[in-house]
């Protein structure tokens, strides 16, 4: 590296990070989250960016691919005053990244945990710059899904908003990753945290709380675990009391409840200029100076690392350089008939040694030195190409009549191969005598009556009458059709807190709790797990309304291959079963595999109940066992 990373914004790189991401190499981390890790590096000209590298476990959900991709073209599309552009990307390699301009200053959640509320006309400015930034991406097809305080960056000459759309692609889909949250719950809006939905009246309900959040220094919905400040997001008002009297229009229209009372971003940007006493206009005095001070902090950049001097290319040795082939010369293997020279000897007229017409006066090209500088464009490991033309397959050439090549065969012995001639060659020299044809012949039978007995073999049942070798042994293997899909890799998600009435699916990463819905007789949702109160007689189930399930006994270790094996399947189960440390199998018709680690229950005078369970997914392993 050339110099530790300044202050403590920019982090080394350790053993485990990459020193290059797409041919772009590496300075610092500025940081990390659940679908990444986000690094420092510069471009050819000197101008740092900043690249996310998306965690290598996302790679193997093709859905995640195709939506990352999607985001990715239509992210390149937002060019706005108020966005970080996307600079470069590369979806389809192993390790999906994306890398955007370097915004040097803090995010809006670190300058309000370090400095405490802003002053109103920086709130302002704050939320004019965050709206026409939205008008941008939503001018882009692009809703941003998960628009909070770490997304809202702190330039000296406005906000700059990130991440646009990186969430959608996480969204529903079954990734094999842990800590991934497809929108924050204490800024998401009502229809959101209940159904899910997402339109680009989400986005400025979340602005509206970006701005009380910016002026109070909390959150307007409370702190406390997420269920709780979705319940509250859903069924109750914000509490605006410590809300400057300036921004109450703006803040309490945004916040409204119904997304088709909340204003449009024009209306907001309105909004904000009738609340203020000057005219808005964005300058180096928009931010307090304790917080510009920060901005300062972060244009201390570490020095880019040196770029090692240029290695000669790996290139595995050639063969010595050998003589243009003639028309007859098919391959190394083929023994020559004659000293090769400079020039091919006389040969049909409209033939090159690779067997391709050309025109009747060319001759046959001399032998070819590679280009200047040819070798080294060849990848380190590759060897460097033949400087002529392999024949190419099938089209045999005259010396295949060789004994030597003769292939064992299954076709009468008095059948011969058709003349060369009829294949689109020109009649060759007369093929020599073959003496030891009946011995290969016979050889070749016997070859194939051995091999037919391998396979009949492999396929016969052994001593247990199951079909196929003894596996455990490892002899003989089976074709590629019968081997199983090897298991998925299991997903570990701690202390889930699902509220009563609420469900959730495994699909989803992380699983996150929704309320049932509420429908003439739906007693129980459609989730993978639920947890189901009923407030007059006090009953309470937990089971699942998409597949079965299995309260596994203190014996029975809590494993796949238990979930696999048990058979006493039922659908839901009193609470009153369940203790701390119950494993319960759930197995869900889209073919995941969960194992339930049941924990606690909120106390009796909760005013929402809840329990707190531990979920080990296997997402598609009932597929895996099946194939």
């Amino acid at each position: 590296m050339g110099s530790a990373p300044s202050a403590g914004f920019f982090q080394p790189l350790k053993a485990d990070d990459p020193a290059v991401v797409g041919g772009y190499r590496l300075a610092a981390v500025l940081g990390a989250g659940g679908m990444g890790k986000v690094y420092l590096s510069y471009t050819p000209g000197g101008r740092p960016i900043a690249i996310k590298v998306i965690r290598p476990e996302f790679s193997e959900d093709p859905e995640f691919r195709r939506r990352f991709q999607q985001e990715v073209r239509s992210a390149e599309r937002v060019q706005g005053l108020y966005t970080a552009p996307v600079i470069d990307s590369d979806t389809e390699g192993a390790q999906p990244w994306l890398a955007t301009a370097y915004v040097p200053g803090p995010s809006l959640a670190h300058a309000v945990a370090r400095h405490g509320a802003l002053p109103v006309r920086s709130v302002l400015l704050l939320t004019v710059g965050v709206a026409e930034a939205l008008h941008v991406i939503h001018g882009a097809g692009i809703v941003h899904r998960d628009l909070k305080p770490a997304n809202v960056l702190l330039a000296s000459d406005g906000p700059r908003v990130i991440d646009f759309g990186i969430a959608r692609a996480a969204d529903s889909t079954a990734l094999t990753s842990t800590g991934v949250s497809v929108g924050t719950p204490a800024f998401m809006a009502p229809e959101q945290a209940s159904a899910g939905t997402v339109t680009p009246a989400t986005d400025v309900f979340a602005l509206g709380q970006i701005a009380a959040f910016t002026a109070i220094g909390a959150s307007v919905f409370g702190d406390g675990p997420s269920h709780a400040v979705l319940y509250r997001i859903v069924h109750e008002d914000p509490d605006l009391s410590a809300l400057p009297e300036e921004l109450r229009p703006v803040v309490t229209r945004c916040l409204s409840r119904d997304p088709a009372d909340r204003p449009t971003l024009t209306e907001v940007i309105e909004l904000c200029n009738a609340a203020s006493e000057a005219p808005l206009r964005q300058g180096e005095d928009w931010l307090p100076q304790a917080v510009a001070g920060s901005i300062t902090e972060r244009l201390q950049l570490p020095a880019p690392a040196p770029t090692p001097p240029p290695q000669p290319p790996t290139v595995a040795p050639t063969a010595p350089a050998a003589q243009a082939p003639t028309p007859t010369e098919v391959s190394p293997q083929s023994p020559a008939p004659a000293p090769s020279a400079p020039a091919a000897p006389a040969a049909a007229p409209g033939f090159t040694p690779t067997g391709v017409a050309a025109a009747p006066t060319q001759a046959a090209p001399a032998p070819r030195a590679p280009a200047p500088g040819a070798q080294g464009t060849v990848p380190p490991g590759y060897r460097t190409p033949p400087p002529y033309a392999q024949p190419s397959y099938p089209q045999p050439q005259p010396q295949y009549n060789q004994p030597s090549y003769t292939q064992p065969t299954y076709a009468p012995v008095h059948s011969t191969p058709p003349p060369f001639h009829t294949q689109g060659f020109a009649p060759g020299p007369p093929a020599p005598p073959r003496p030891r044809r009946t011995g290969l012949i016979v050889f070749g039978t016997v070859a194939a009556a051995v091999v037919g007995l391998v396979v009949l073999g492999s396929l016969l049942p052994d001593g247990t009458g199951k079909g196929g070798g003894d596996k455990a042994s490892g002899g003989g293997s089976s074709s590629g059709s019968s081997q199983q899909r090897p298991d998925p890799q299991p997903v570990s998600y701690q202390g889930i807190e699902m509220p009563q009435n609420h469900q959730l699916m495994f699909a989803d990463n992380p699983p996150r709790p929704a309320e049932e819905p509420t429908g003439a007789g739906v007693l129980y949702g459609h989730g993978d797990l639920f947890y189901y109160r009923d407030t007059l007689f006090g009953d309470e189930k937990f089971g699942t309304a998409n597949g079965k399930l299995v309260l596994l006994n203190n014996s029975e270790k809590g494993s796949l291959e238990t979930c696999r094996s048990v058979t006493r399947f039922t659908e839901k189960l009193g609470l009153d079963q369940l203790t701390d440390g119950s494993q319960v199998c759930v197995l869900s018709k889209a073919g995941h595999i969960t194992l339930a680690t049941f924990r606690s229950r909120s106390g009796a005078k909760d005013e929402t109940r809840f329990i707190t369970v531990d979920l080990t997914v296997w997402r598609n392993a009932d597929d895996a066992a099946k194939k």
